[in-house]
């Protein structure tokens, strides 16, 4: 059984998860977050360092960076993990057909659409090592095309696919999203054994609640998922969630997660003095 220690962002309430295996102290960081302050322009990584001196101080070593989506609300810190431990950055397969969309819309000519900003392009049932544990890789599009589930033993790491049972489900709308075939994926998870543990990428607090949460159970989801409990049916889903989507504005951070995440974490390089800009593509984002 994997050992996790979840750290939550206030700023983008992202949940970033630790996992390892406790015989060999290998580890997997899932959706780590790179700190942005959108007003100054102003880049750090407290975050990930924080994650990162706890891993130090469990005495872990950590092998792979893993994404679960190309996130547009927050930017991702796996290059900066890569570059600090050597871990490996992973991702599912279909993020080329993200990077083919956004590489268009921000008109960068330094992405190339096949992938080879990542180390691992994850496709459905695939396997990686974890130490002795083995994790197993879902792919569970409608929120993004790209959308996996890390599935390590008893635990599933969902990413935005799934929210808290009294918070619901993803967005569908972003390019290459589809209610649909979100619903399949959500049934997908839904189908694990009832006791897996079910880990989410986000918390944003529903009325009620005052303190975040992140894990839950399948077997919980089923029974009480705002969205998606037993009974709701596929055509439902997908009205509701089309309404609830047309209420939504776009997320805070969309435009410089998006160009930084296509890159695998990596920011822009250079131009010529020096600096690293980043682009703002007037009237093109369509959310």
């Amino acid at each position: 059984m994997p050992q996790i220690k979840a750290f939550f962002d206030d700023k983008t309430s992202t949940v970033t998860y630790l996992v390892w295996d406790l015989a060999t102290r290998e580890a997997a960081i899932i959706d780590p977050v790179l700190d942005y302050e959108p007003h100054a322009a102003r880049l750090t990584t407290a975050s990930a360092d924080a994650v990162l001196q706890t891993a130090n101080d469990l005495g872990l070593k950590v092998v792979w960076a893993l994404d679960t989506h190309a996130h547009a609300d927050h930017l991702s810190a796996t290059h900066h993990i890569h570059e600090v431990t050597g871990a490996k950055v992973g991702i599912g397969a279909r993020i080329t057909e993200v990077q083919r969309v956004f590489s268009a819309m921000f008109h960068v000519t330094d992405v190339c659409p096949n992938g080879g900003a990542f180390d691992s392009l994850f496709k459905d049932g695939e396997s990686f090592p974890l130490g002795n544990l083995t994790g197993k890789v879902m792919h569970t599009p409608g929120h993004t095309p790209a959308c996996v589930t890390y599935v390590i033993d008893d635990a599933a790491f969902v990413g935005d696919t799934l929210f808290m049972p009294d918070y619901g489900t993803a967005r569908a709308d972003f390019p290459g999203g589809d209610a649909a075939t979100l619903y399949r994926s959500i049934h997908r998870i839904l189908d694990l054994p009832p006791e897996s543990r079910v880990f989410v990428g986000h918390d944003y607090l529903p009325a009620g609640r005052d303190r975040p949460a992140w894990e839950t159970t399948v077997a919980e989801q089923r029974a009480a998922n705002v969205h998606v409990h037993e009974g709701v049916g596929e055509d439902a889903f997908v009205e509701m969630r089309k309404a609830r989507d047309a209420t939504l504005g776009a997320p805070r951070l969309i435009l410089p997660s998006l160009q930084v995440n296509i890159r695998g974490g990596a920011m822009p390089a250079a131009e010529s003095d020096g600096q690293v800009y980043l682009k703002i593509p007037v009237n093109r984002l369509g959310v």
